[in-house]
């Protein structure tokens, strides 16, 4: 960009000479491209919405008013409001969506972004904070769904596509963002945390799962949610192959309760 901005005021001679080509693929050279994994992409990346949050949060910080009670400890609580990002994926045509419920937990706005661009005001419908599950409602028309899968029969090694849409509400181009592997592992089990949540039978890809993918899709090759991406292993925050996702079978069960 600094380079543009740098020199395209000059005036510049361009051959002509040559035979310009579209940058737009042929009909023939796009269709030789098409695969199972485009195909599953394009089945799901219609119902993958962008999550935009305010939540208000409680901190401590030292008083500027001089000495009270609460400077005798040092710090005074006060409130503020943080701005986060996350996934979801659309189920249901009434306008149900499934996410993580730590994306949403606290929050006191909710906006989701659609792939076409189509905005929402979102309301929590139902929480589950132990199993970390949420269900959103927003009130729309024809809206995209996506397919529930089965996680019961995943095949270690088989194809597995993390699609997340964190940025939805910055870029024009609102398509999510897709990334490949495979299923890694089933049935894996976590100590408890300190937060209380449990994660159980959890699914595990190499898959790249990035923070703002949280409440994503992991879909199959069949354009399936097999499970909902929820946190990865990193010591610096970033992917390292990694990823697990609650299956969707225990989520399938958890909607029902919440």
């Amino acid at each position: 960009m600094a380079l543009i901005n740098k020199y395209m005021d000059k005036s510049v001679a361009i051959d002509n000479s040559y035979t310009e080509y579209s940058s737009k693929p042929s009909k023939a050279s796009a269709a030789n491209r098409i695969n199972s994994i485009t195909e599953a992409v394009k089945a799901v990346e219609p119902a993958v919405v962008s999550i935009n949050v305010i939540k208000t949060e409680y901190v401590r910080a030292r008083s500027p008013f001089g000495f009270g009670f609460f400077d005798f400890f040092g710090f005074a609580p006060m409130m503020r409001q943080v701005e986060s990002i996350g996934s979801g994926v659309i189920y249901d045509p009434k306008g149900y969506i499934i996410t993580n419920a730590h994306v949403v937990s606290g929050a006191t706005q909710i906006k989701v972004i659609l792939p076409d661009k189509r905005e929402y005001e979102g309301v929590i419908a139902g929480i589950d904070e132990i199993h970390d599950v949420a269900k959103l409602k927003i009130n729309g028309n024809n809206l995209p769904v996506a397919r529930l899968g089965n996680s019961n029969d995943l095949i270690i090694g088989e194809w597995s596509i993390a699609v997340g849409n964190p940025y939805g509400f910055l870029m024009n181009d609102s398509k999510p963002s897709v990334s490949v592997g495979v299923i890694s592992a089933v049935s894996r089990n976590f100590a408890a945390r300190t937060d209380k949540r449990e994660y159980k039978s959890m699914i595990q890809t190499d898959a790249a799962v990035n923070p703002g993918n949280s409440g994503g899709p992991l879909v199959n090759i069949n354009g399936e949610v097999v499970g909902i991406n929820t946190f990865i292993f990193s010591e610096s925050g970033g992917n390292i192959g990694i990823g697990f996702a609650l299956p969707i079978n225990s989520v399938k069960t958890i909607l029902a309760k919440i």
